[in-house]
């Protein structure tokens, strides 16, 4: 089981492209990305620390109905 790290905003929009989300769109504060009915905020900062990731992962975990592992999300 491999360990997780921070990750860069570009490649956490990527991973979540191959996961079926669309965008990411202008919003007020954040730009957003979107499945179906549900929105994702995506805070601007560069680099995701990993905190930070495994909260955002939460909120993806709950829009697809299923848990992401470390390693899965490494292979996206």
């Amino acid at each position: 089981m491999s360990r997780w790290a921070p990750c860069k905003r570009r490649e956490f929009i990527r991973r979540l492209h191959s996961l079926g989300f669309e965008g990411p769109f202008a919003g007020s504060r954040h730009q957003f990305m979107t499945m179906g009915q549900h929105r994702l905020a995506v805070p601007s900062n560069a680099e995701f620390s990993v905190p930070q990731l495994k909260m955002l992962l939460k909120e993806v975990e709950y829009i697809i109905g299923r848990e992401i592992s470390s390693d899965e999300w490494n292979r996206l």
